[in-house]
């Protein structure tokens, strides 16, 4: 009977393993390289991480492209952050209420490689850069980064982790 008991709890080790880490709809997150805490939307429906931004400049760098850029945060200092751009993102903005499909929008983000961390655990991830002010949450963290903490999201919970600890 003890054979059976650890053959079961052995084929169910992989099960568990996997499991997703559960957060909520809203979390703090750090951001090392800005030196800030931030609260974060978990948003299922976007793809990529976004950070409100303000004054953003591309520019080069020893054939590199760079950006240049101010958060546009509650609070913010007046801190000039510069990083290399990973990439430039097309973001489509949602269409007007009563709009067509057609009628969205695309702009194009430059898009860095941001250390984040989320209670315990620390990930790099790709962030956008975009003015937020006019939303509640100056970070949103998408569908791409989630999957790299392996999160799954309870839309009825807020701050479920405790203050990021990285």
């Amino acid at each position: 009977m003890k054979i059976i008991a650890a053959l079961l709890a052995l084929v169910a080790l992989p099960a568990m393993a996997n499991q997703p880490t559960l957060y909520g709809r809203y979390e703090y997150i750090h951001l090392p390289q800005i030196g800030q805490t931030l609260k974060a939307k978990m948003d299922t429906g976007a793809m990529t991480a976004s950070l409100s931004a303000k004054d953003i400049e591309r520019f080069e760098r020893n054939g590199e492209d760079w950006v240049r850029f101010r958060l546009a945060t509650e609070n913010a200092s007046d801190t000039l952050f510069e990083q290399p751009i990973a990439r430039i993102g097309e973001i489509k903005s949602r269409a007007e209420e009563g709009g067509s499909a057609s009628s969205a929008t695309v702009a194009k983000r430059p898009v860095v490689d941001m250390e984040v961390c989320l209670g315990n655990q620390a990930r790099t991830i790709e962030v956008n850069l975009t003015d937020r002010s006019h939303f509640n949450y100056p970070l949103l963290i998408g569908a791409s980064a989630l999957r790299d903490f392996d999160a799954a999201i309870d839309p009825a919970d807020r701050y479920s982790v405790a203050r990021p600890q990285c």
